[in-house]
């Protein structure tokens, strides 16, 4: 079951269930992943999916972040309340030592000998990256391997 169908059937789920904020979730996501496919002129691949659920869970961490600091615990239970659903439909990450090991052996196809190589291995890199893992810790783990 690919991911837009299992976000049909957990809304349809959580309409029965009444659970308001699960659908309004999943409603926000499906909407989030038909204006990309109508942007791009056809479906989206699974890995595009991801990448999509990423980048607003990240928008939530930072939402949640501002929140905190700004003291507002009314509107950070509803963000972290519905973080938490939206993380369960995230794929599972790729650890850093995972990343490390992918880094490496594109460093060696690339040759890469030094930052001045960074481009050409983050290029390589990152369409194998999208979607199973951030890009600031790729970009992170990338410079770390060419400045050693």
């Amino acid at each position: 079951m690919s991911l837009k169908q299992q976000l049909q059937s957990d809304l349809k789920e959580a309409l029965r269930a009444k659970d308001e904020r699960r659908k309004s979730v999943i409603r926000m996501i499906l909407a989030e992943i038909t204006n990309a496919e109508i942007a791009g002129g056809g479906d989206l691949e699974e890995a595009d999916m991801a990448a999509l659920l990423q980048k607003d869970a990240r928008r939530r961490q930072e939402t949640i972040a501002e929140l905190q600091q700004a003291g507002r615990t009314d509107l950070l239970e509803k963000e972290e309340a519905e973080l938490r659903v939206l993380e369960t439909y995230l794929p599972k990450m790729l650890t850093q030592e995972e990343i490390t090991a992918a880094a490496q052996q594109v460093i060696e196809q690339v040759g890469a000998s030094g930052m001045k190589d960074l481009g050409a291995v983050m290029r390589e890199l990152m369409p194998k990256m999208k979607g199973r893992a951030d890009g600031r810790l790729v970009n992170q783990v990338v410079r770390e391997l060419l400045a050693n």
